[in-house]
C-alpha cells in the first residue's frame, strides 16, 4: 500500500480524516509499522495526492491530520481495454494490475471460451471489482478510479457498442498468429481487445477484423491472460 486511499466517508472536514477499514487498519500497523507522529501518503478517491499525519492508531480506527491534497493523480492511459472474462482468481489479479498500469475503462466480454459459470462468480460483485481497483490504485499511488463495465454477449457487443468505441480511437485485437506484431510508443487513443484462456475462436476474431479492428501478436509464446495483458500494455505504452 503505497498510498493510503480514503474514501469520501472517511473525510471528517478539510483536515481530518478517519480511516476504518479493517484491511487499511492491518496494513498500518504490520507493513508500515506506523506510529502516531508518523506522516503518510493520502489520496482522496477522484481526488489530490499528498500527505497526512497520523494523530490516532488503535485497533478499530486511524485518524489523520490531513496537509494539502493538492498533487494530481499519474496520468491515465489512453486505452480502452476490453478483457474476455477470465477465471475469477485470474480476473482478480488482472484488475488490479492494469489499474496499477493506469487503465481507466475496462469491458469484460463473454466469448466462446468462457466459461459460462464465470459470470456466477463472487468476483464479480460490485464490492469485489472495487476492491481489487483499489488495490491497484494504492500499489500505484493514484486515486482515479477505473469504470468497470460487463457485455455478456458477444455479437450485440461488436454490432452495438464496438462501432462507438472505435470513434476516434485505433482497435487492436491480440491474438496468437495476427499479421502485425505489437506497435510501441502509442500516444494515440486505442481500444485492446484481449481474449481467454485459449484465444478468440476464428469467427470472434473475423468478426473484429471487419469491424475494423488490426490483429496483433506478441510473438510466438503464448502467455497467460494475466501476464499477456501486462506485457501488451507495457509494449504500447
Amino acid at each position: 500500500m503505497n498510498l493510503i486511499l480514503l474514501a469520501p466517508e472517511d473525510i471528517r472536514h478539510d483536515r481530518l480524516a478517519s480511516v476504518r477499514d479493517p484491511r487499511r487498519l492491518r496494513h498500518l500497523r504490520e507493513v508500515h509499522r506506523a506510529r502516531v507522529g508518523d506522516v503518510l501518503t493520502l489520496g482522496v478517491q477522484d481526488g489530490g495526492i499528498g500527505r497526512g499525519e497520523l494523530t490516532l492508531l488503535s485497533d478499530d480506527e486511524a485518524r489523520f491530520a490531513l496537509e494539502t491534497l493538492d498533487t494530481p493523480p499519474p496520468p491515465a492511459l489512453p486505452v480502452h481495454l476490453v478483457l474476455a472474462l477470465p477465471r475469477p482468481r485470474m480476473l482478480a489479479r488482472s484488475l488490479e494490475h492494469v489499474t496499477a498500469m493506469g487503465v481507466k475503462r475496462i469491458t469484460l466480454l463473454h466469448t466462446r471460451r468462457v466459461e459460462k459459470s464465470y459470470w456466477q462468480s463472487p468476483e464479480l460483485e460490485p464490492a469485489k471489482i472495487h476492491e481489487h481497483l483499489v488495490l491497484g490504485l494504492e500499489q500505484a499511488r493514484d486515486t482515479a478510479l477505473p469504470e468497470v463495465d460487463v457485455a455478456k454477449g458477444f455479437r450485440p457487443f461488436v454490432e452495438e457498442q464496438l462501432p462507438q468505441l472505435l470513434e476516434g480511437r485505433r482497435g487492436l485485437v491480440a491474438h496468437p498468429g495476427m499479421p502485425s506484431p505489437c506497435p510501441t510508443g502509442l500516444s494515440e487513443p486505442c481500444v485492446l481487445l484481449i481474449g481467454p484462456e485459449g484465444g478468440f475462436i476464428p469467427y470472434e476474431v473475423e468478426r473484429l477484423l471487419e469491424a475494423g479492428c488490426e490483429g496483433i501478436h506478441l510473438g510466438p509464446r503464448i502467455l497467460r491472460v494475466e501476464t499477456a495483458v501486462v506485457a501488451l500494455l507495457a509494449r504500447l505504452f
